[in-house]
């Protein structure tokens, strides 16, 4: 049985030319507000705890050139993410890519893109506070892979304990009192 999985993927600076082309074609289209490309549109405003956010997501579904050129498996979007943050009188302005193997407008995209950011706000950032995973120097064969699982089981077996503490001190308690330790592994 063939099992398909579609994907949102954010476009770093780290990933050669496919931010790059992306970008410049966004720029392109942009500057001609978008009337050479099939487009969808969405644009919401958050306000919350003094911070008001919009955030004008735009979908370009024209990308036969982009799969050509980088041959994507799947490709079927890419998708471009304005914001604007506005707190206490200062304003910032953040543009962020992604490519997407769904066929979906903008409206839909956008909630799609914010649980990428729950994901990488979340996991991410408790896994290199927690870990320190910024900071690991494993690169060759299989090990990058191991230790993440073993991490991501470590990970999860903290969460579980019975403790208001942080991750952090669970973590550290758990290298300290073998019965925490026990109580992790065998709860």
């Amino acid at each position: 049985m063939d099992k398909k999985a579609d994907y949102v993927l954010a476009l770093k600076g780290n990933q050669g030319t496919l931010r790059e082309d992306v970008e410049l074609f966004a720029a392109e289209q942009k500057a001609k507000d978008f009337k050479d490309a099939t487009v969808t549109r969405d644009k919401t405003v958050d306000g919350d705890h003094g911070r008001i956010e919009t955030r004008a997501v735009t979908v370009i579904h024209d990308v036969a050139w982009l799969q050509k050129r980088h041959q994507w498996p799947g490709l079927k979007g890419v998708v471009m993410v304005d914001s604007r943050r506005e707190l206490g009188g200062k304003i910032e302005h953040e543009t962020r890519f992604y490519i997407t193997s769904l066929s979906v407008p903008a409206s839909q995209m956008g909630p799609l893109v914010r649980d990428h950011w729950a994901v990488e706000n979340s996991l991410h950032w408790v896994m290199d506070m927690v870990f320190r995973d910024d900071e690991c120097r494993l690169r060759t064969n299989h090990a990058p892979a191991n230790f993440a699982t073993l991490k991501h089981i470590a990970l999860n077996l903290i969460r579980r304990a019975k403790s208001k503490d942080s991750i952090r001190l669970r973590r550290k308690v758990a290298s300290w009192d073998d019965h925490f330790l026990a109580s992790l592994v065998t709860a």
